[in-house]
């Protein structure tokens, strides 16, 4: 059977790409993904067939996996991170969908046998930079309003504020979208204090990574771009430092059990 391997290999540091990931690219013969994803994982993807398509290409390289996979030869759909959380899962997905609804004439994708391998999240390594920052109830939601009306954004948002959830929001900035941020950040300000601190993560686990802690009352979209994620603590998450070493973790509520 045709096979298509769709891959998450972790925000980008080779030893943070989970075994099972690197056992399905090593038996793929074609790659595809955005190039950086490629370049990221070195020798692993040498002598095999690269479909490198840029940024905004996602539906294509969707398309491109799985008429490669259903011509018969083994294809690894590659993101970065989890390939199921905001990235190319669920296009893959979508367009089978759409093939049994009669809207695609592609009936040789339904012959693809496919598995989807996650990996760990920009928001997952984020926190493990810091300390603990997810360790109760939290969410995430990107700020792009490229596919999805703000107005759906923004009472996500706020819903997430009543309800006290550590968040986490990728794609809070481009240079087209340069106050999403900023306007989610007030929303939050009426539910949790402006000492709530805030991870800002960019290009986490890569060579140019760079941590900042900083405070709910603090954070402003001009800091960020789009190659960072930011984590806001909920109303217990507590900054602590020790010497030179700063965590953040959020209690799950053992003290009283301390």
């Amino acid at each position: 059977m045709s096979k298509l391997f769709v891959v998450g290999t972790g925000p980008g540091d080779l030893a943070l790409v989970a075994p099972k990931a690197m056992h399905a690219i090593k038996a793929s013969s074609d790659l595809v993904a955005y190039g950086l994803y490629l370049d990221l994982l070195g020798e692993i993807c040498d002598g095999k067939n690269h479909h490198d398509l840029p940024l905004g290409e996602e539906i294509g390289r969707a398309r491109l996996a799985l008429d490669l996979a259903a011509s018969g030869k083994t294809t690894a759909l590659i993101s970065s991170g989890d390939i199921g959380i905001y990235a190319m899962a669920t296009l893959v997905f979508e367009l089978l969908d759409r093939q049994l609804s009669g809207e695609e004439q592609h009936p040789e994708w339904l012959g693809v046998e496919i598995e989807v391998v996650p990996g760990i999240s920009a928001m997952q390594a984020g926190a493990s930079r810091v300390g603990a920052l997810l360790g109760h109830d939290f969410c995430t939601v990107s700020l792009s309003d490229l596919l999805t009306p703000w107005e759906t954004i923004i009472k996500r948002v706020d819903a997430a504020g009543q309800g006290d959830f550590v968040i986490s929001f990728y794609n809070p900035v481009s240079k087209k979208r340069d106050w999403q941020l900023n306007a989610a950040r007030d929303v939050l300000l009426k539910y949790r204090p402006a000492s709530t601190p805030v991870l800002i993560g960019r290009q986490l686990t890569r060579e140019d990574e760079r941590i900042t802690i900083t405070t709910l009352g603090q954070l402003d979209g001009k800091d960020v771009d789009m190659f960072t994620m930011v984590s806001v603590g909920n109303s217990e998450s507590r900054h602590i430092v020790n010497g030179q070493k700063e965590w953040v973790y959020t209690p799950r509520g053992y003290q009283k059990k301390l």
